[in-house]
């Protein structure tokens, strides 16, 4: 019985996902400039997207996106090439109340929050399952390598991942103490030597997230 339960649970989460996805690529138009996200969520919204058949240049935030789009024919450009987006569009770990997000369970959060500072509109894309009353920990870190048991050090309760580097040589790590105020943590993570990104996005940054469900999608915004 337990293993029916999860097994419907993992169907209804990536059903969620799928509606969510469909949802933010119908917002977007021919002719715009798109940023890309990673996970499990953009991998749905790829497949959508292709399927519009759109005149659309993308940025890609990891290699294994732009792999995914690439093979289904969307154009994918060096973020160099286009350093202002129209949209970009990305999953997220968890959602507030108040729309603060953790992002980086897959570490491409550095690359996630360039391209969403790039975009005129950043709109996230993620199931029922992720949205919570609270942030809490674990939160996303990606580290610089020299000095970096002095950087954990400083931080307290830190760990590193038994993973790969990231595409740019950061190491990737998780923080892993509660924390009631996000934006303080942010602050202070921000202001810690070695640490070249963190996790946690304000809710300043989101334009939109579209929350896939049994019924459907619906859209939350800041202050509705």
């Amino acid at each position: 019985m337990e293993r029916t339960e999860d097994r419907a649970a993992s169907e209804l989460r990536e059903s969620g996902k799928g509606e969510a996805a469909r949802a933010a690529a119908e917002i977007v138009a021919d002719g715009m400039l798109v940023g890309l996200g990673t996970g499990t969520t953009v991998a749905h919204l790829l497949p959508a997207l292709a399927a519009r058949e759109l005149d659309i240049r993308c940025v890609a935030t990891s290699p294994q996106t732009e792999s995914q789009a690439r093979a289904l024919g969307l154009r994918v450009e060096p973020f160099a090439e286009l350093p202002h987006l129209d949209i970009a569009i990305d999953g997220a770990d968890q959602v507030s109340a108040d729309l603060w997000l953790t992002k980086g369970g897959g570490g491409a959060h550095t690359r996630e929050k360039l391209v969403a500072c790039a975009a005129d509109r950043f709109v996230v894309i993620v199931d029922e399952s992720k949205l919570v009353d609270a942030l809490t920990p674990p939160v996303a870190l990606e580290l610089v390598p020299f000095g970096v048991a002095g950087t954990l050090a400083r931080l307290g309760s830190a760990r590193l991942r038994d993973v790969p580097p990231s595409p740019d040589g950061g190491l990737i790590a998780d923080y892993l103490d509660d924390f009631a105020d996000p934006a303080a943590l942010a602050e202070r993570l921000s202001c810690t030597p070695g640490v070249v990104e963190h996790g946690l996005f304000p809710a300043a940054m989101v334009s939109a997230v579209a929350v896939g469900g049994a019924g459907g999608a619906r859209w939350l915004e800041r202050g509705r």
